[in-house]
């Protein structure tokens, strides 16, 4: 259960808290042990709670910790300042937890794998390759830079289908609002007219009639209809499927490729950076692909295993460009091919931006001239029949 406390903390003043406990009373232990006053304490449902449903912040978590572990602090008091600092009953939850474990001489990776929900194993493994090295300030740093460039991309995709999707949105509204409510108001007046109009307008006509005849029955068939495509969306096995269908699409679906080759690419160059075997690297990044991407994974591990070199594997189970595979190859002669795979994922990530820039600006005007045709060519067949009236009276 979740309160909502009102209590007074040393040099923080009056505070306003959501408290994960069993009941009041846990909770007003939770502020005092935190040397606070509490002063009301209600129940606060997690149906309207804001923050129930919140992830736990691990990008900034991993960049309080990097600060701390800069400024010359220890493991175990960098964790203790997280959690004097942390105010979210959860997320301190979380980190007390991650404490007890340091206390009682468990590595931080291994603490860290008791809350999967929390970290996940690309991070887990990044620490526990730092334990190796002993350089956590490297590790934390590589997995900010990394989580920084992901979320940047997929931000910038985000954004860029917001205003197409607008459109059609409002596009949408506007038209049913039209054939609902607009139409029908036509179909009555033009009911008198008879059959001296054109073959569309007649068409809005009889489709006024039957919105005012079964508009009970219309409206329950659309909400049945929304609410089974609704429940689709909310299926993983539909959205496969239309992911396939996506991915068949030639313009679609090499993009898309791209797309997870960047991930891919990005992700193992951390890993490489990192000190874990490429071996290795790969099962664990096969998880963050499409599903018919991880055989590919898994076969070209195991040409690596047999002594081939990584760049003919990945040509081989056509998981690289030809750009990218040409990289790889400077990346063997060098040895740096950690580095060398995150400047393919940095490659492809610029190439892939390009294409939404320029599919937006082309998407965008043609949807508003779709729009503006089909709203405008019902208008104007609403109004056709006052203008050929109109023209017969002159």
């Amino acid at each position: 259960m979740r309160y909502a406390v009102k209590a007074v903390l040393s040099g923080q003043g009056t505070v306003h808290l959501e408290l994960e406990a069993n009941s009041e009373a846990e909770a007003r232990l939770q502020v005092i042990e935190q040397g606070g006053m509490v002063l009301s304490v209600r129940r606060s449902f997690s149906g309207f709670s804001l923050k129930s449903n919140t992830r736990f912040p691990l990008v900034h978590f991993s960049q309080e910790l990097l600060s701390l572990q800069t400024a010359g602090l220890s493991l175990v008091e960098s964790i203790e300042t997280l959690l004097e600092k942390e105010q979210d009953a959860s997320n301190r939850k979380i980190i007390q937890n991650i404490l007890a474990r340091l206390y009682e001489g468990v590595t931080f990776s291994q603490a860290l794998e008791e809350y999967p929900q929390a970290f996940p194993p690309l991070y887990i493994a990044t620490i526990r390759a730092s334990e190796r090295t002993g350089d956590l300030p490297e590790a934390l740093t590589r997995f900010i830079s990394y989580q920084t460039q992901m979320d940047f991309v997929r931000k910038k995709l985000v954004g860029a289908s917001i205003y197409p999707v607008l459109l059609l949105v409002v596009g949408f509204l506007v038209s049913i609002f039209l054939m609902v409510f607009v139409v029908p108001k036509f179909s009555a007046i033009y009911d008198d007219m008879g059959s001296d109009l054109p073959w569309m307008s007649l068409l809005l006509i009889k489709w006024g009639h039957f919105v005012e005849e079964r508009g009970w029955e219309l409206a329950m068939m659309t909400g049945a209809l929304l609410t089974v495509t609704v429940y689709a969306v909310t299926r993983p096995a539909f959205r496969a499927s239309i992911l396939k269908l996506l991915w068949r699409i030639p313009a679609i679906g090499e993009h898309m490729r791209v797309y997870q080759l960047a991930r891919f690419y990005k992700t193992l160059g951390m890993l490489l950076r990192g000190g874990i075997p490429i071996t290795q690297a790969l099962e664990m990044v096969s998880g963050l692909l499409q599903a018919h991407f991880r055989p590919k994974v898994e076969a070209a591990a195991k040409h690596i295993r047999e002594g081939r070199t990584i760049s003919s594997a990945m040509e081989l189970e056509g998981l690289t460009t030809a750009v990218g595979n040409r990289m790889l190859r400077v990346g063997e002669r060098t040895g740096l091919m950690g580095d060398m795979m995150e400047r393919i994922g940095n490659f492809h990530d610029e190439e892939i931006a390009r294409w939404v820039e320029w599919t937006t600006k082309l998407i965008e005007p043609l949807l508003m001239a779709v729009i503006g045709i089909v709203i405008g060519g019902i208008i104007i067949l609403m109004y056709m029949p006052i203008f050929e009236l109109a023209g017969s009276i002159n």
